[in-house]
């Protein structure tokens, strides 16, 4: 790989190049991906998506929107970082082509915007409950009408690849969906792999998938665009990461495991003591102790040290990727950055303690719980009718089913799978309080 090509201002639809050095600095092509992509009604949906606690009504708590919001502050500070670096080691990309260090920043920023705007509601659950809708709920009776990678496609469903869709999937007038630059969805894709073969190494980028089916063909035009190394045989399809990707992957990494264990401690289910233990190990070469002691509340210390903690991180991050950049552009570093961190052992003992603490807690539980039957339910309702639909079979309950989907969503489709994506599509991009209210009228517990 190359970082000419992978730095690609191209968007879906063009048919030539877009050239850096003709860009206008105003209004730079990976600043507008930024732009379009916290305009999107699916990026403003995050407001009311779970980050850790579901359906929470606690104020500090963050949601998949304030998440996103960090992940790519944190993201372009990876991407400057980075980008200084390449164009020190490869001045010709300056000179000749005309990138700058701040093009990186404008690009990791801008997929780490995107990173989360596929998840469903109720967070990681929400895509089991669609997943398991269909492996062990009523939508087993599909299996036989669609092809393996179909099936896998619905049976693992995946936050990655609804949000490739999301940003990529045309519909009626709206060509190429937001029309994001080549770079910034290479960046965007830790998982450039369709969902079968599951896992077939161990390379980071074989953990999961990202893209459906039904994008598949668009992906693999912008990955050979790109010059994204090809790593599946046959009729599968799988590439190396783009560069980038892996600084997206290090941006999420910091914030949750940093963030999610402040939220942790704010709600009381880290003990503060606890925590410092833990925090004090990421920031020992660079806290002011006298500082540190002026500060009088928990919440001032706790943001102190979280503050420095994530410094730390996005340093030994950016040495971990320049260290490895020619294995990285030779499709031979299987690993995320943070495997090989000198705080390895510090992130894992915290995330241990998030899971014990936070994402195992009695409220976190009970809301993906509920979250669980609110999914399932829906899906069930909503498939029901637009498949009965199609088949001429509606009943009246149905039409009124159907009436509820938004305008956007009133498309026909003649393929069973596409039907079956298009209401998961659907279901997924309903806020957490959307899906609850829409579980309750569906249900006869709203008012008439």
């Amino acid at each position: 790989m190359n970082w000419e090509q992978l730095l690609s201002l191209k968007r879906q639809g063009d048919t030539s190049k877009r050239l850096r050095i003709e860009q206008d600095d105003t209004r730079l092509g990976f600043e507008v991906d930024y732009d379009r992509i916290i305009f999107s009604a699916a990026f403003r949906s995050l407001q009311d998506k779970t980050q850790v606690i579901p359906l929470s009504k606690t104020d500090f708590v963050h949601t998949r929107l304030t998440h996103s919001l960090e992940v790519s502050v944190v993201g372009r500070s990876l991407g400057r970082l980075v980008g200084k670096k390449i164009i020190e080691k490869y001045p010709h990309l300056k000179e000749v082509h005309g990138y700058q260090m701040n093009d990186f920043g404008a690009i990791v920023a801008a997929a780490s915007l995107a990173h989360d705007i596929g998840n469903p509601p109720f967070g990681h659950s929400g895509e089991k409950a669609i997943g398991e809708y269909f492996s062990i709920g009523n939508g087993k009776k599909y299996k036989d009408q669609l092809s393996s990678k179909q099936w896998q496609d619905l049976i693992d469903f995946e936050g990655n690849a609804n949000g490739f869709s999301v940003l990529t999937a045309n519909r009626p007038g709206i060509e190429g969906g937001l029309r994001i630059s080549y770079a910034t969805l290479g960046a965007f894709m830790k998982y450039p792999k369709e969902s079968l073969p599951k896992k077939p190494t161990s390379n980071i980028a074989d953990k999961k998938y990202g893209f459906f089916q039904t994008d598949k063909h668009f992906f693999e035009q912008a990955a050979n665009d790109m010059g994204l190394i090809a790593n599946k045989s046959g009729n599968d399809i799988g590439f190396e990461r783009h560069p980038l990707a892996y600084l997206v992957e290090a941006a999420d990494d910091i914030c949750y495991t940093i963030i999610d264990f402040e939220d942790g401690i704010n709600l009381g289910l880290v003990s503060e003591d606890f925590a410092l233990e833990y925090l004090i190990k990421l920031v020992k070469d660079s806290i002011d102790t006298r500082k540190y002691k002026t500060l009088e509340t928990k919440e001032d210390r706790i943001s102190y040290l979280r503050a420095l903690a994530i410094g730390s991180l996005i340093n030994d991050a950016v040495k971990v990727f320049i260290d490895n950049e020619e294995a990285i552009l030779q499709g031979k570093f299987p690993f995320a950055l943070t495997d090989k961190s000198k705080y390895k052992a510090q992130m894992d003992d915290i995330i241990k303690i998030s899971v014990d603490n936070i994402y195992q807690s009695r409220e976190v539980i009970e809301k993906e719980i509920v979250g669980y039957q609110i999914i399932q339910t829906l899906l069930d309702k909503f498939i029901t009718a637009y498949d009965n639909k199609y088949n001429g079979v509606a009943s009246n309950y149905d039409a009124l089913i159907l009436k509820m989907l938004p305008e956007k969503h009133h498309i026909e489709k003649d393929n069973l799978y596409e039907r079956l994506l298009h209401i998961c599509h659907y279901i997924s991009l309903l806020t957490d309080g959307n899906a609850l209210e829409l579980f309750n009228t569906i249900n006869g517990k709203k008012g008439v």
